[in-house]
């Protein structure tokens, strides 16, 4: 083997430089392209979020659609808050009730929430009945409607009994 002279040894350095600059550039290129690819998409993907931005009135009317709900309390609370607003949606429906009766079962929905219903008896118009069904998901507290009976009036068919048992859930105190 013979002795390199500094020539060679340049030619060889230069080379070596040559070589990792090629293959840092191979991959650098790489890189630069995933990297304006993941741009172009944040850019894509924003542009899809400012699009779906609306304006109030179109808010309001979507979040109108998505039912009111207010995580339950202790039996006695929550029992208190679902009656008064219950109490609340009939009077503004114009329906006169006897008086509310409470129904707290034992039954365990999920983990550590109870059922508790309301049963409300009374006699109004039938548009009054609507009204109330139609404002009835404003109520925060309420978990659904259990039962639900009209008994029309044979004289007058506009003048209707409602017995109706809504439901709500507790933690127990």
């Amino acid at each position: 083997m013979q002795k390199l002279t500094g020539k060679d040894i340049r030619a060889l350095k230069i080379g070596g430089i040559c070589a990792v600059g090629i293959v840092a550039f191979l991959f650098g290129a790489r890189w630069l392209e995933s990297w304006s690819n993941a741009r172009a998409e944040v850019k894509m993907r924003q542009a899809q979020i400012d699009d779906i931005n609306l304006s109030g009135n179109k808010q309001a009317g979507l979040l109108s659609l998505v039912p009111a709900f207010e995580m339950p309390a202790k039996e006695e609370d929550q029992k208190n808050k679902f009656r008064e607003k219950l109490v609340d949606q009939l009077k503004s429906a114009g329906i006169n009730t006897e008086p509310l009766k409470v129904v707290t079962s034992r039954k365990t929905l999920y983990k550590n929430y109870m059922l508790m219903s309301i049963q409300c008896k009374g006699k109004c118009k039938f548009t009054q009945v609507l009204d109330l069904l139609a404002k009835l998901n404003e109520n925060p507290y309420l978990v659904g409607i259990e039962a639900f009976k009209i008994k029309c009036d044979k004289n007058n068919p506009q003048d209707v009994e409602l017995d109706m048992t809504v439901s709500t859930v507790y933690l127990p105190g």
